[in-house]
């Protein structure tokens, strides 16, 4: 059994509490608050498969920097995406928060698990799999520097993915 510090555990709380913010935000569509959760350089990947590990060399459901991150959003908050016309109503568990290499002053890797849900056009889907954060401190608090989803249903027949995930 681990045994943590008072200090180790409000620096796991605080992390958990900033994915479970994120999460709350993008079930939302509330666009520019989650955006506020990033730093200025930004990556944003979503690979095909689970093992892929370059984006330059393999294909990618999504691969953003901060400028098309914001464009992505543009679209979606102004209804240039049509496929998002209505929009899907989300829902999203955060779960197995794991602390990698973590520093509380300056941040580190964090890895978890997600199930999302879904609810558009009467149709329902859900989207299962595991994430890894990059979080740095900044201004007292974590920003999401790095964001990677690994799909685990990435291999059976899919709809577009038009939101952020």
């Amino acid at each position: 059994m681990t045994v943590y510090s008072i200090e180790r555990l409000a620096l796991i709380r605080e992390v958990e509490d900033a994915l479970y913010r994120e999460a709350e935000l993008a079930d939302a569509h509330a666009y520019d608050e989650w955006l506020a959760l990033w730093t200025k350089e930004v990556l944003y990947w979503v690979p095909c498969n689970n093992d892929d590990i370059d984006p330059m060399r393999q294909v990618s459901l999504i691969y953003d920097d901060r400028d098309r991150l914001e464009e992505r959003l543009f679209r979606l908050k102004t209804k240039h995406a049509h496929s998002q016309n209505p929009r899907s109503r989300l829902i999203r568990t955060v779960s197995n928060i794991c602390l990698q290499d973590f520093d509380a002053a300056t941040g580190g890797t964090v890895t978890s698990r997600f199930v999302l849900g879904e609810v558009r056009l009467e149709r329902q889907t859900e989207w299962i799999g595991r994430m890894k954060h990059v979080l740095v401190r900044d201004n007292g608090q974590f920003k999401i520097r790095e964001k990677r989803v690994f799909l685990v249903n990435n291999d059976i027949p899919m709809g577009n993915l038009t939101f952020v995930i």
